[in-house]
């Protein structure tokens, strides 16, 4: 099939929830082939998920076949990310354990970050034979900034996309 003849895909996936093995088993179930990393900080503290240190992310997916590249310019600023810790404090949650975002993030992250993205070139560089996934380290992406570059990309370029979510069962797939 023609480079032209298909649309790139994206998913989404969170480091939280998933082992280094279902990770990749997810990832391979979806075709995926590229990784952005849209984290500003790549590292995630403890020992459970040292796995998802860029180094060793990297180190990883290049061993399962699959390109990885850091996205800085789509990660939310410190600014941003303690403002929606505040909101996390006011309503008693985690990050870990956090469902969806503040309005307030939402609106400011897609003014300060994502409307100043130019994403024709990140599209243009997507492989159109497979998927591209959007990683962060929250579990669900209602909860997390990738949610709002997937939606973004869905409306703007048509793109379809795939949320990875861990289960008790391991790795869903939903849409």
């Amino acid at each position: 099939m023609s480079r032209a003849a298909t649309a790139p895909r994206v998913a989404t996936i969170g480091v939280y929830g998933f082992t280094v093995d279902a990770f990749l088993a997810a990832l391979r179930e979806a075709d995926v082939r590229l990784i952005l990393d849209v984290r500003q900080r790549r590292g995630v503290r403890g020992t459970e998920y040292a796995w998802a240190n860029a180094r060793r992310l990297q180190a990883t997916l290049a061993g399962a076949g699959i390109d990885y590249w850091h996205r800085r310019d789509l990660a939310p600023t410190t600014e941003l990310r303690q403002l929606q810790y505040r909101e996390d404090a006011r309503l008693g949650v985690g990050k870990r354990s956090r469902r969806e975002l503040a309005p307030e993030y939402r609106a400011r992250y897609t003014q300060e970050i994502l409307d100043r993205v130019d994403l024709a070139p990140i599209v243009e560089a997507m492989p159109h034979d497979a998927r591209t996934a959007l990683v962060c380290v929250e579990r669900d992406p209602e909860a997390c900034h990738r949610s709002l570059i997937a939606a973004r990309l869905a409306r703007e370029c048509g793109i379809s996309v795939l949320h990875l979510r861990p289960s008790p069962r391991g790795p869903s797939m939903r849409t």
